[in-house]
């Protein structure tokens, strides 16, 4: 099978589901910052030790697919004819509790927040910031898609709730290599 289908010269793209639409639709754009944040989790990966947040960062890359999967299907599309999913997989309340599970035991580590914190910090923070940047991109794609179609709230909410962690990340992985967090206080001006 070649990796080129020629389908999409003229700007269109196939949905799960057959449905053709052009490649600047909010669907598009939708799981298309999806799979760029799933990317840029990658890169986070390859600069991050931690054997734990490894495998915490592999899940969510897979737990990613899944929401592109289903971002990339149209609701009326989720179900075939004879009743079954058209997904093998789907977000549920269980991936967004596993996600709040996980920053619940980074955060016992830190300390409180008092400041805004910068984004910065080593190679593997300020990564997981970025992450977290396009992440709250993915999050507002997805809303701007619900606003004309409908999604399916667990997709959002995991959105939401990924961006939260990706930030306790990024603290917890300063910690993790001594690395200082630089606030933003209005009073050091």
């Amino acid at each position: 099978m070649k990796i080129y289908t020629k389908t999409g010269d003229k700007g269109e793209t196939a949905l799960y589901g057959g449905t053709r639409v052009s490649k600047a639709s909010a669907r598009v754009e939708s799981y298309g910052t999806i799979d760029e944040l799933n990317s840029f989790i990658g890169v986070a990966k390859s600069e991050v030790k931690d054997e734990q947040v490894l495998n915490q960062l592999k899940k969510i890359q897979f737990d990613l697919f899944t929401l592109g999967s289903e971002s990339a299907t149209p609701t009326d599309k989720l179900t075939l004819a004879n009743g079954k999913s058209r997904l093998a997989l789907m977000i549920t309340d269980t991936e967004i509790e596993e996600l709040e599970h996980w920053m619940d035991d980074f955060e016992k580590e830190l300390a409180p927040l008092q400041y805004f914190i910068l984004p910065g910090g080593g190679r593997s923070a300020t990564s997981l910031h970025v992450c977290r940047t396009v992440c709250r991109r993915a999050e507002r794609s997805l809303v701007f898609l619900n606003e004309s179609e409908e999604v399916r709230p667990e997709l959002i909410k995991y959105l939401n709730r990924l961006s939260d962690y990706l930030f306790v990340l990024a603290r917890y992985v300063s910690k993790l290599n001594n690395e200082t967090e630089e606030y933003w206080n209005p009073n050091d001006r």
